[in-house]
């Protein structure tokens, strides 16, 4: 009997089918997912699991017994083929899977290095999924050379935890500054220097010209004629969303499957959700990258499969933890034109007197009274937030 099949054994997917199951949704529901494990959380996964500080079962979101008691079907090791819009089926494994909603909860790849500049060679790396990480911790072992090309969010938590367990550590970013598509200048600094505190060297406005060796990776030569040894090479240079599939069949495409406020794609009775996502939001389209969109977008989607009919709202926030810096973001600074320093603690992005986003070093208490602002919509003065003096929580009255 046909049910709702959702694609993606990731945050989004394992999301989507509990809410389905919490709001009552009696149909058959399958979970398909490539990997060989039930769906676990990512953002362990590159620390406390890399570092053999967490174990792998509790890394998975729910036990596996709990799809069981439930009536979600969980396929694992299963890699969907095709979408069959006019039949309404998936092609999995070489059989037709029927479907009445049909949720496409893919994620997002790793971007990679070309083979041409080396990125086939034994000892290259990326930190996305449990088998890259499993292939990776064996090989950081105190002493060694590690280079991390990319100085965004993923190749700087790469970078600390490569730190952390003793490994000497380069950080090559080809923009002029690391975090610059991301973060403000002083936000940056702020981390660049927790970063050169533990004795990573950072190289930034030079990229990666090609690796060097002889099967395995021996070095780097940058593009400004810089050689550099190394042992080991974890790429952090972005994702991608997973669109594959849903190009192939035919639906709309744009940065991200392309769906409308309560998450439809262009295809009768498909949705999408999570890193996968293009959706609306505040009059452009964007993609967000995060566990809590993940979340919070897949659960709109389950209610509305219920027949909710509701609009999905984002409410953005972020968090990357490198070393002891915990820095937690709220909000989108897209469109800023100023930054408002809270001496040590927080940055606060303006567009003219409107307050963006908030970045806090930290400092859980900016999190989260810029948090309630931005959701608030309310501005408060620039002159306050900067002033040390000023306790936070009474711009919340």
């Amino acid at each position: 009997m046909p049910g709702i099949v959702v694609v993606g054994a990731g945050q989004a997917g394992a999301a989507l089918v509990a809410r389905l199951r919490a709001k009552g949704e009696r149909r058959p529901v399958t979970l398909i997912g490539e990997e060989h494990v039930p769906p676990y959380q990512r953002p362990p996964l590159s620390k406390a699991y890399l570092k053999g500080e967490m174990a792998l079962e509790r890394l998975y979101l729910r036990p596996e017994a709990w799809y069981r008691e439930n009536g979600v079907e969980l396929r694992l090791d299963t890699r969907v083929d095709a979408i069959d819009l006019a039949d309404r089926t998936v092609i999995a494994g070489g059989h037709a899977l029927p479907y009445d909603e049909l949720v496409l909860t893919t994620g997002s790849v790793p971007r990679r290095l070309p083979p041409g500049v080396g990125g086939d060679l034994a000892g290259v790396h990326v930190v996305r999924g449990l088998r890259d990480v499993d292939r990776l911790a064996p090989e950081m072992a105190a002493g060694k050379r590690a280079l991390v090309i990319g100085g965004g969010y993923i190749g700087l938590e790469a970078a600390a935890v490569a730190a952390s367990l003793g490994l000497d550590v380069t950080v090559v970013e080809a923009a002029p500054r690391i975090l610059q598509r991301v973060a403000a200048p002083e936000t940056s600094d702020v981390v660049r220097a927790v970063h050169e505190g533990h004795g990573v060297r950072i190289r930034e406005g030079t990229g990666l010209a090609r690796l060097t060796g002889e099967g395995r990776v021996s070095g780097a030569v940058l593009e400004d004629g810089t050689e550099l040894p190394a042992d080991i090479v974890i790429v952090g240079i972005g994702i991608t969303p997973a669109t594959a599939l849903a190009e192939a069949a035919g639906i709309e495409v744009e940065n991200g499957i392309r769906v409308d406020a309560r998450g439809r794609t262009s295809a009768p009775h498909v949705w999408a959700a999570g890193d996968c996502a293009a959706l609306p939001c505040r009059g452009r389209r964007i993609r967000l990258e995060s566990v809590q969109n993940a979340i919070d977008q897949a659960e709109a989607v389950a209610d509305n499969i219920a027949g909710a009919e509701r609009d999905y709202d984002p409410r953005p926030w972020f968090w990357s933890d490198q070393y002891d810096l915990k820095l937690q973001i709220a909000g989108l600074n897209t469109g800023y034109d100023r930054v408002v320093v809270r001496p040590g603690t927080s940055h606060w992005y303006y567009a003219g007197d409107r307050l963006l986003a908030v970045d806090a070093m930290n400092d859980p208490r900016a999190y989260m009274v810029g948090k309630r602002l931005i959701e608030a919509g309310r501005s408060p003065d620039p002159a306050a937030v900067a002033d040390p003096e000023t306790d936070l929580k009474t711009l919340l009255r």
